[in-house]
């Protein structure tokens, strides 16, 4: 079993759609480690606030299979691809981290540099996984987070 860290956002029927995407996950995979749930501003491009997080389970799916059913999770939930990188989404969940896995397989590099670029990542990633260590780094999220430009992004964590 390989652990995996997974990033979760929408900003279309958030509700909704953050708690189809982890029933779905759940209904896969078994017991998920859920962080808080925060609201950012959109990064990249002009839109509705987003909501993210972040969540840890084990599974014995290669990367290849285990982004292929992330996809298909999307798509049952509405997602478009057909649209711009940076644009509103029904449900959008990435790969984080794979284990220790460091390098690109089926088309996905990890761990994915978004960890140490938004808050909206490494916040909900240090909440449940504060003591573990970025793969790439070898420094713990913690501490990535305690020297992480707060200034930067605004989010605050939401209560559903």
């Amino acid at each position: 079993m390989t652990q995996v860290f997974l990033g979760l956002g929408s900003n279309l029927e958030r509700e909704k759609n953050i708690q189809a995407g982890l029933d779905a996950l759940k209904s896969l995979f078994g017991e998920l480690i859920i962080s808080p749930i925060y609201e950012s501003e959109s990064v990249g491009f002009k839109g509705r606030h987003f909501y993210n997080l972040v969540v840890s389970l084990n599974t014995e799916l290669s990367i290849a299979q285990l982004s292929e059913s992330l996809k298909k999770i999307e798509d049952e939930n509405g997602r478009v691809r057909s649209g711009p990188k940076y644009s509103p989404r029904t449900l959008d969940i990435d790969v984080l981290t794979y284990g220790d896995f460091v390098g690109i397989e089926a088309n996905v590099e990890l761990p994915r540099d978004e960890i140490t670029k938004n808050a909206f990542v490494l916040l909900p990633l240090s909440d449940i996984a504060p003591n573990e260590l970025h793969p790439a780094l070898k420094k713990s999220y913690a501490e990535l987070w305690s020297n992480y430009d707060k200034n930067s992004q605004a989010l605050w964590k939401i209560m559903l």
